[in-house]
């Protein structure tokens, strides 16, 4: 029987789970998801802003709307988050500008990652609050079938997503050293079994990692035994070095190659 490292099995927990958001992304945008919804127009839906004589206190989210009346006290009128009450302000979920510029739906510019904190916001609504329907408009339109514009918003969740998992997977294959730095002694960088918070079965030795598009390396903590991590452990044909040989990779002048410590005096 096979058994997980820890690296291992977290890296396979990270996958499961983008495939998991992927999965329930898709589901909450589904045409076919929730038979009966409601379809707002946004003028209706600006009626729903909690105040006295209003129907009801509802927002909407990436063209989702939900009944937020049991979190009256945080979106009711003069409440903090007022304004986001009876519209779609996608933008300022991210941005955090409650200005009426600000409380808007387009989201076109935003990033892979600002797109990921929308779905963070979206996962929240979902758990804490009722969906009660759709507003036409830039993600659904009068048939309540998603738009171009929300096509986009799932494709860079998606590769945000990915992303992410790649970035995990990065920091288990080079962890960031521990380092500290003060006037009297200079710098100093040191690997440890759980340096970067990635707690390990190895520790490691410095070494400059160069990233593309990053203007200047960082420090890493590089696997000195066993095969490349891109090579199966019972591969005969690896040199016992580990990851040293990365080309990315690059020690630190003055430093012996298998210190697990550099030190570099002012």
């Amino acid at each position: 029987m096979l058994r997980l490292s820890g690296r291992g099995l977290l890296l396979g927990l990270a996958a499961a789970a983008t495939a998991v958001l992927a999965a329930r992304l898709m589901g909450w945008w589904s045409p076919s998801f929730r038979a009966g919804f409601r379809l707002f127009i946004p003028e209706e839906l600006a009626r729903y802003r909690g105040g006295p004589g209003d129907p009801g206190l509802y927002l909407a989210l990436l063209g989702r709307v939900y009944d937020v009346s049991s979190g009256r006290r945080h979106y009711e009128p003069g409440a903090h988050y007022s304004g986001f009450a009876g519209r779609d302000a996608s933008r300022a979920f991210v941005t955090g500008d409650y200005s009426e510029a600000g409380l808007v739906d387009d989201v076109s510019d935003l990033s892979f990652s600002e797109m990921l904190t929308l779905q963070n916001w979206l996962s929240f609504y979902e758990k804490n609050y009722e969906f009660v329907g759709k507003v036409t408009g830039r993600f659904y339109g009068e048939d309540g079938l998603p738009t171009p514009a929300l096509t986009q918003v799932e494709a860079m969740i998606s590769k945000g997503l990915e992303a992410n998992q790649q970035a995990l997977k990065d920091k288990h294959k080079f962890p960031p050293c521990n380092s500290e730095w003060s006037s009297a002694r200079g710098g100093r960088f040191w690997c440890s079994p759980d340096s970067g918070g990635v707690s390990r079965d190895w520790t490691g030795v410095p070494r400059k990692l160069y990233k593309p598009g990053a203007k200047e390396p960082h420090c890493v903590c590089v696997r000195t035994t066993g095969p490349p991590s891109d090579q199966a452990l019972d591969n005969p044909a690896h040199r016992n070095r580990g990851d040293l040989d990365h080309p990315n990779l690059e020690e630190y002048p003055g430093c012996p190659p298998l210190s697990m410590a550099c030190s570099f005096p002012l």
